[in-house]
């Protein structure tokens, strides 16, 4: 059996943002964007699942008939379910749109990540080589840090 002393690895790179004011507005109106969205979307889940009763109970002989006042409780409780959810990512994307008003110009903030590759050798820090981060003002690269 040989023995490597070299590999290549895949490891996530954070994405570090420095606050402008053009790093600001765009946040901001991509929060806006996915709030609106998200508000389209309870629209829609309510049209559609009061379409869906009214068609269950449009094609029963007897809408009073506990079979189809089942199906109409299950339609409900899943567009009861989807609300839910749909209303619970609408306030996170309040919370975040509130704290990205709160962010201090120049202030450094996690936007993300992504993935790349690296060499690793015998006798490198795997840890030191893992932990990569990218510095970014207004889409420009200003520095790449490894610890």
């Amino acid at each position: 059996m040989s023995e490597v002393t070299s590999l290549s690895i895949k490891r996530n790179i954070t994405i570090r943002a420095v606050v402008t004011p053009a790093w600001k507005e765009e946040a901001e109106r991509e929060l806006s964007n996915a709030i609106s969205t998200t508000d389209q979307q309870l629209a829609q889940l309510e049209q559609e699942g009061q379409q869906v009763v009214n068609d269950v109970r449009s094609q029963s002989a007897n809408p009073l008939d506990p079979r189809v006042q089942e199906q109409v409780a299950q339609v409900q409780q899943q567009v009861a379910a989807k609300r839910a959810e749909l209303e619970e990512q609408k306030r996170n994307l309040l919370q975040q749109q509130a704290q990205v008003r709160e962010l201090e110009m120049d202030q450094i903030v996690e936007q993300g990540q992504i993935e790349s590759f690296c060499d690793l050798r015998v006798g490198d820090n795997l840890v030191s080589k893992m932990q990569v981060a990218v510095v970014v003002k207004d889409g420009v690269v200003q520095s790449i840090e490894q610890d």
